[in-house]
């Protein structure tokens, strides 16, 4: 059974985002003194003094036109407190209470959903007017809390226990197993697929076709999203009918870092980077009515350098596509080689057509991403793998610089997640990298890897008389 859930709800600016990573206990939502920094809705497991919930950080509440990008994110907000099972609503105890604070108050009551005002940044005696003025939301006793310094949090666990504490068994969650595969040898949990991307290339519409519900903030304007936001998903393949969890990341989108002077921009890059680090597989969405730029091919690298399985998607196929002066397959060919010749590193990267608008190409691109996390994550008996270097060594035996010949005497797969292999030796400092890379392509194209970033170390063995 699922864990009960606490939304924060409130204006822009009083700390929910800093409450959210108290209460997770990382700090993984973006904060900074500008307002309206979050946009999306976060969702994470929160444990307070050993109470256990989902904790849910919204964006700042604001009065606009609902059609604006202010007004959309209030319907977010809005859409969030549905099958919430009670709602924080944070204010600011310096500020004290404004227009807008009993504005919400009013929404809040209106609902179904119980409420617990808190006043926060309470620290010190500069709070007490703010807190004294929250007695007359009418949700009760307020809680007085500084999530910055950790401070009130008892009193919030007193406050939040009558609503969502249950018997012990009745939130129980499943074991997770310790294996990492199955009997298959297929790796177990959900598949991490970041979308990264430029702005404006339709990563978190993509995300929202594949839910088949408006879940992310979406519009013409560029840069909309900015933390890096995760959604557990289930799907299931047409094909075969089997049911697959999927855990989304939508990222913000990467500029030129030449472009990039906003503080705020700058952080919302390096979370994007920093949720490619935790993706099993990722993928890069370009837009088609833009073709392919030099910030698509430096993401790539990004992405390959960090040891990440990569599929490149080209978004908004049903109008570029078809709109192409030379046709589609003019289009798509010179994406394909544009990147073929850019990624030296990696060849055959999965190149696919997508639309976020009609959904088509959605579920061959899950397909593809299940199958290359399964030979990211692949393992190579030895002997299977020592086969294949005596073939290879056979077949291009390695160069013997200055008339004394290098010796390779066997290669061992050390890692998996990317695939790390260890090339055991003498004289290695000399072997050209012409010859590691026939290596490496040998390892790809015979053993299964495919276009899967791979490590090739090089190691000599000590000589004990040296």
């Amino acid at each position: 059974m699922a864990l009960p859930q606490v939304i924060i709800i409130g204006r822009p600016n009083v700390g929910k985002s800093t409450l959210w990573n108290r209460l997770v206990g990382k700090k993984l939502a973006l904060v900074d003194d500008q307002p309206g920094v979050t946009r999306d809705r976060r969702f994470g497991e929160a444990s307070l003094l050993g109470l256990d919930f989902t904790i849910v950080d919204t964006a700042g509440w604001e009065d606009d036109d609902p059609a604006s990008l202010p007004g959309r994110m209030r319907q977010q907000t809005e859409a969030a407190l549905v099958g919430a099972t009670v709602a924080l609503f944070v204010i600011d105890a310096r500020a004290g209470l404004t227009p807008l604070d009993e504005e919400i108050a009013r929404w809040l009551r209106a609902s179904k959903v119980p409420a617990i005002a808190v006043a926060n940044k309470a620290e010190g005696k500069a709070g007490d007017h703010g807190l004294f003025e929250a007695y007359s939301l009418g949700f009760g006793d307020p809680v007085a809390l500084s999530a910055e310094h950790g401070e009130g949090m008892a009193d919030l666990f007193e406050a939040l226990r009558p609503h969502i504490e249950r018997d012990d068994d009745a939130f129980e969650m499943p074991a997770e197993s310790e294996e990492d595969e199955d009997e298959d040898g297929e790796p177990k949990g959900p598949l991490k697929l970041a979308i990264v991307g430029r702005p404006n290339a339709g990563k978190s519409t993509l995300i929202n076709a594949l839910l088949r519900e408006d879940r992310l903030l979406t519009g013409p304007e560029a840069g909309i999203t900015r933390d890096s936001i995760a959604v557990d998903w289930v799907w299931t393949d047409p094909d075969s009918g089997e049911a697959r969890n999927v855990r989304l990341i939508d990222t913000a989108g990467m500029r030129k870092k030449a472009r990039v002077v906003d503080k705020l921009e700058k952080m919302s890059v390096a979370d994007a980077r920093h949720a490619v680090d935790f993706a099993e597989v990722v993928v890069l969405l370009l837009d088609a009515t833009l073709g392919l730029e030099h910030q698509d091919l430096k993401i790539a690298s990004m992405v390959l350098e960090e040891g990440r399985a990569l599929i490149v998607a080209i978004n908004k196929w049903d109008v570029a596509g078809q709109g192409a002066a030379e046709g589609p397959s003019a289009l798509f060919n010179g994406i394909r080689d544009a990147l073929g010749d850019g990624l030296s590193q990696v060849k055959g990267l999965p190149v696919l057509t997508v639309s976020a608008r009609t959904g088509k190409g959605l579920d061959t691109l899950l397909r593809t991403a299940f199958q290359l996390r399964a030979a990211w994550s692949k393992r190579v008996p030895t002997a299977l793998l020592n086969r294949w270097f005596d073939h290879a060594l056979e077949a291009n035996p390695p160069p013997a610089p200055g008339g004394r010949r290098i010796k390779l005497r066997y290669i061992t797969q050390a890692k998996t997640r990317p695939p790390g292999f260890v090339l055991f030796g003498t004289r290695l400092d000399q072997l050209p990298g012409s010859y590691t890379r026939y290596l490496e392509n040998g390892i790809r194209r015979e053993l299964g890897f495919d276009a899967v970033p791979i490590r090739l170390t090089l190691r000599t063995a000590k000589n004990p008389y040296a």
